[in-house]
C-alpha cells in the first residue's frame, strides 16, 4: 500500500484493495494591511500581520475502491462538529504551523447502491489553519 498522507486518522492511500487519495488541492494564505489616512498627503499603507492559511481539496469516497463512504463521511463529520484540530501530512511534509480545523464540508453524492446506501460521494472539504496560543 502506498501512503499518499493523512489527515489526522484519515489515512490517503492507494493500494489493491482500497483507493482513498485526495485532488484538486489548494493552499492559500494572505496578508493584513490597514491605511492611515494622513491630512494633505498620501495615504500610509501598513503590513499589520498575517491571515491564517487556508487549505481545500476534493476526496472521493466509493464502496467501489474499498472505502465504506458513510463511515468515512461520518468521521468528517464528527472531526468539524466536534472542533477538532488535525495535523495534515502529504507526502513528507507536515502543512502549516500547527493543526487545521475543518470549516466546511461539501457532499455531492455520485451514486448509491440498489438497496439505497450511498455508494459513492465526493467530498469537498475547507480547512483553516489552527494555531497555538
Amino acid at each position: 500500500m502506498a501512503v499518499v498522507g493523512c489527515l489526522g486518522d484519515v489515512v490517503f492511500s492507494a493500494s489493491r484493495e482500497m483507493v482513498r487519495t485526495l485532488d484538486k488541492f489548494k493552499w492559500s494564505g494572505s496578508a493584513r494591511y490597514t491605511t492611515h489616512q494622513r491630512h494633505g498627503g498620501n495615504a500610509l499603507t501598513e503590513f499589520v500581520g498575517l491571515d491564517t492559511d487556508k487549505v481545500s481539496f476534493t476526496i472521493t469516497l466509493s464502496a467501489n475502491l474499498g472505502v465504506d463512504p458513510m463511515a468515512e463521511a461520518k468521521k468528517l463529520w464528527a472531526y468539524m462538529r466536534d472542533g477538532e484540530t488535525l495535523p495534515l501530512t502529504l507526502g513528507e511534509h507536515a502543512y502549516g504551523r500547527y493543526r487545521w480545523s475543518i470549516l466546511s464540508l461539501s457532499f455531492s453524492t455520485l451514486a448509491f447502491d440498489k438497496e439505497g446506501n450511498l455508494f459513492t460521494v465526493q467530498v469537498d472539504v475547507s480547512m483553516q489553519e489552527y494555531l497555538r496560543g
